[in-house]
């Protein structure tokens, strides 16, 4: 259970996802396929929702898109946000299609009047709008005083485009103020969240590969959540977006905010250890990718102290040797030969 005590924001929906307030941190991604690619999209959608995935977005280009993302929103389940850049009229044209949310960047739509041709249609579609500021986006106006690209330069600009809209009598919003530099973007998101209660989806933008990217929004990410700023996070990877959806959820979990599927605790090998430790754990790890449940398990190199270097492990196994071990809550259970390690833990799980 975690010890983060929260911010309490408003609460908007996006389909029957709650976000803020006091609802779970919601985890979210999207769709790497070309949105034309209706079978590819729909297939990239069904493999993230079995992941975990709560929300995806998908990207409108342009106003071919629109009959595709009408058709992937009708074959799925998860609620869809639609992401938009530059034209006005294809978030109009997404909202009426079936979007779950739109997701613009007001700096790079144009003229306030078109932002309220966007909000007109979110009001009549009833849907919420994801107010998105980016640092390589900012106003002119707003860079120039700031000489550069800031936290405070970021904040300013966003809190403007949450000012236009409000003046549209709208408040069905969420905001997000990304960069990808992580120093930047947690000082951002701290100061944005000190001005305005409006629920925040919290990311490190283009963070990049599979490793440096988890490292980069593990921090970002890890840092404003355990000051208890956030209400839906997206790691973003140059990966499957699977990936995104992993990590996402170990975030959570080592924060102690959400628990879905298991936590696999195990030792960093060392000379003592006598069995292929990476190939089991990374048997272990494929075979339990879609169980669910939030089960502590231990795999430890060496049986005599593994089973007391984890004993706040739910289940565990150990080896060496030749030997194994099964041991649940640190208590031996049972010893069977070690080439059995992995088919005995599994037995116990599945």
């Amino acid at each position: 259970m975690s010890i983060i005590k929260r911010k309490t924001t408003n609460k908007i929906y996006i389909a029957d996802i709650p976000i803020g307030g006091d609802s779970l941190i919601a985890v979210q991604s999207m769709t790497n396929t070309d949105t034309e690619d209706i079978d590819a999209s729909i297939k990239q959608i069904e493999e993230l929702e079995s992941a975990g995935c709560e929300i995806i977005r998908v990207a409108i280009p342009g106003k071919s898109s629109i009959k595709a993302f009408s058709e992937i929103k009708s074959n799925v389940k998860i609620p869809i946000i639609a992401d938009i850049h530059f034209d006005h009229n294809l978030a109009i044209s997404a909202a009426d299609a079936g979007a779950d949310g739109l997701r613009i960047n007001p700096g790079n739509i144009g003229s306030i009047n078109k932002v309220k041709l966007i909000v007109d249609a979110a009001k009549a579609n009833s849907i919420p709008i994801r107010v998105g500021v980016n640092s390589g986006s900012l106003e002119k106006d707003i860079f120039k005083k700031y000489n550069g690209i800031t936290p405070e330069a970021m904040v300013e600009s966003a809190l403007r485009h949450i000012q236009n809209i409000e003046s549209m009598n709208f408040y069905n919003m969420k905001v997000s103020i990304k960069s990808s530099n992580v120093l930047k973007t947690i000082e951002a998101y701290r100061l944005l969240s000190s001005k305005t209660n409006y629920p925040l989806h919290v990311g490190v933008t283009e963070a990049g590969t599979l490793y440096s990217g988890t490292v980069k929004s593990s921090i970002g990410i890890g840092v404003l959540l355990s000051e208890g700023i956030g209400d839906t996070i997206r790691v973003s990877l140059t990966r499957d977006p699977v990936e995104e959806i992993k990590v996402a959820y170990e975030i959570l979990k080592a924060l102690g905010l959400r628990q879905r599927g298991p936590e696999i605790v195990s030792c960093p090998k060392c000379g003592r250890c006598k069995i292929n430790l990476y190939e089991i754990v990374d048997q272990v790890e494929k075979a339990l990718i879609n169980f669910e449940d939030p089960i502590k398990i231990a795999i430890m190199g060496c049986i005599v102290n593994g089973p007391g270097e984890a004993k706040e492990a739910d289940i565990g196994i150990a080896g060496g040797d030749g030997k194994g071990i099964l041991f649940k809550k640190g208590k031996l259970v049972k010893k069977f030969p070690q080439d059995k390690l992995v088919n005995v833990l599994l037995n116990e799980l599945l």
